[in-house]
């Protein structure tokens, strides 16, 4: 009985290290989008990736015929959401990079933008993990599409050699 239980920890171990090889690495990259940092210095996103996967490891056992990377994907939102909206400075608490092109995003259009736009997930889908409407969904996509790609406000430039004056 023993030498069974073993073997299927064994097994257990290996199925989920090969799961972590193939798709760590996308689950990171999808990390440091949400958290907006810098691709080679993102702390949080790390964190944040190994709950997800923690989670995921917790219930390997269980998720029989369900896509192991929907599921630390999964966990991954709903971590970032708890911590970005439920806790007091939550994720908040160290700014985002400036360099970064979803800087300027809140957390909620960030994860809706990394869910949808990244990731591929359906509307219909983002809308019951996040527990909102397919309408709010799409007018935060389209708002935070909008956001993104605008241009950073900064000083008007010098026209015909005058300066502009700083508001």
């Amino acid at each position: 009985m023993r030498h069974g239980v073993v073997s299927q920890d064994v097994r257990r171990a290996r199925e989920f290290e090969a799961f972590v090889a193939g798709a760590g690495g996308r689950l990171l990259h999808a990390a440091t989008l949400l958290t907006a940092e810098a691709p080679d210095d993102n702390p949080r996103a790390r964190r944040l990736l190994t709950h997800a996967l923690a989670q995921t490891y917790a219930c390997w056992d269980r998720l029989r015929g369900e896509d192991p990377y929907d599921r630390a994907r999964q966990y991954l939102a709903t971590r970032f959401a708890h911590g970005a909206w439920h806790q007091p400075g939550g994720l908040l608490r160290s700014r985002p990079d400036p360099a970064s092109p979803l800087a300027r995003l809140s957390p909620q259009e960030r994860l809706v933008l990394v869910l949808r736009l990244y990731e591929g997930v359906a509307e219909e889908q983002t809308a019951a993990l996040l527990g909102l409407s397919a309408d709010r969904v799409r007018a935060i996509c389209l708002r935070a599409i909008t956001a993104a790609l605008r241009p950073p406000r900064g000083p008007a430039p010098a026209v015909g050699g005058v300066k502009a004056v700083p508001s």
